[in-house]
């Protein structure tokens, strides 16, 4: 058997790869245009304010259903006179922001055609930094009102975890632009964050700060604090139940990492893998029946599918000869698959769309690295990570539009990421 302190970091070795990534080209299939609905943005905030403006046009274009016209344009919030020129577009959006004391937003949404105003409504917030959530709300109604598919996943907080020095790191929140950015937790080596709640009121996170790796439960709001469970070698939660209730481990009792599924109310722990190898990364999947993982079954790491309380284990992925990363969201996989062969230098890495039931794969990008795909709560938008330079990346996918986003994450590299 390994030695502790040897298999620690092994495993911390194998996980921690998954960072070694540059930045590729955004992914610009389009969805065809006459299927996204034309609107124009329009701004009357006492300072015209770009990054609002930016911001709003992220939000229409990522969600899917609007083709937003980029120019930064000033007007009345107060009239309801559509200029002429805006006619081709069927909505109007008008906007006002104020900062001068927290933040307040106000919006108006018009039909071109005719000038009926569609929409009013007034925003406001204590923090002047969570600007950003506000337009994503406002975005979010709009969308609700037009009777287009909900993108409530576009008010969720993005935590992380960065490596600030040589055996220490951070943990952090951020709106999915990462424009706004908060610390939570400071000091030490705390990784693997992962949300607990559908609500996103509390995470999961492993500290390396005690004897063995430990998995704590932090609430965002009162700031509580509880151990939830420890192990030898490695503790890593991967995957939240959708009722909160149980939670997918990553442990190493016996020397080797293997997944377990842990009951919160009664503290029991089931092993759901059983190798002398790796099996790493487990996510719910098929309504929580089955797990998939990544495990080096074949000799290489590969994404792999079991029924959390059957034995037969099945491959999910027959392509490429590194696939280190995997999410699951009911019977939908993505996965990043290594394109390059380089043992010790950069190395390309692609997202892959593939499914539980269906070998076939097709990617969701095509050039460069991409690493740490995740899903968005409703499986409908993936998010991904990127680097360039020690410059790391946000990458948006929309499934169903193709419509995609980048958005640079300024500060030091990402070690882990949940939506």
């Amino acid at each position: 058997m390994l030695k502790k302190g040897l298999l620690l970091r092994f495993l911390l070795l194998f996980l921690l790869t998954l960072n070694l990534f540059a930045v590729d080209a955004t992914l610009t299939i389009e969805k065809d245009v006459e299927q996204r609905t034309k609107i124009a943005v329009e701004d009357d905030s006492p300072l015209p304010n770009e990054r609002a403006f930016k911001i709003f046009l992220s939000d229409l274009k990522i969600s899917g259903h609007f083709l937003a016209d980029d120019m930064h344009r000033q007007g009345d919030f107060t009239t309801t006179v559509i200029d002429p020129a805006l006619k081709s577009r069927e909505y109007l959006l008008k906007f006002s922001m104020s900062r001068a004391q927290g933040t307040k937003l106000s919006v108006k949404l018009f039909k071109t055609a005719n000038g009926t105003m569609l929409f009013k409504k007034s925003y406001a917030i204590g923090s002047s930094a969570k600007m950003p959530f506000l337009i994503h709300k406002a975005v979010y109604d709009i969308n609700a009102v037009l009777k287009y598919p909900s993108i409530d996943w576009i008010n969720r907080y993005v935590v992380f975890a960065r490596y600030t020095t040589p055996k220490h790191s951070e943990i952090a929140l951020a709106d999915y632009t990462f424009t706004y950015q908060k610390t939570i937790i400071r000091g030490g080596l705390n990784l693997f964050p992962k949300w607990a709640d559908s609500h996103q009121r509390s995470f999961y996170y492993t500290s390396f700060n005690g004897v063995v790796p430990t998995l704590y439960r932090l609430n965002i709001y009162s700031g509580a604090k509880s151990r939830v469970a420890s192990s030898e070698g490695m503790m890593v939660c991967s995957d939240v139940s959708k009722d909160g209730k149980k939670v997918l481990l990553t442990m190493a009792p016996n020397g080797q990492p293997d997944i377990y599924e842990l009951n919160l109310a009664t503290g029991e722990k089931t092993r759901v893998t059983r190798f002398n190898g790796i099996d790493v990364g487990g996510k719910y999947a098929e309504s929580e029946n089955s797990v998939v993982f990544v495990s080096n079954r074949l000799g290489y790491a590969n994404i792999f599918k079991k029924p959390i309380h059957g034995s037969a284990v099945s491959q999910v992925v027959y392509r490429g000869h590194n696939n280190n990363a995997c999410d699951a969201f009911n019977n939908k996989v993505v996965y990043a698959s290594r394109e390059s062969s380089s043992a010790f230098g950069n190395n390309t890495f692609n997202i892959y769309l593939t499914s539980t039931d269906d070998p076939a794969s097709r990617p969701l990008t095509t050039t460069g690295s991409n690493q740490f795909p995740t899903f968005s709560s409703d499986g409908s938008v993936v998010l991904y990570l990127k680097q360039l330079g020690g410059r790391t990346s946000a990458g948006y996918i929309n499934l169903y539009s193709k419509q995609s986003q980048l958005f640079p994450v300024n500060g030091n590299r990402i070690q882990a990421i949940d939506w």
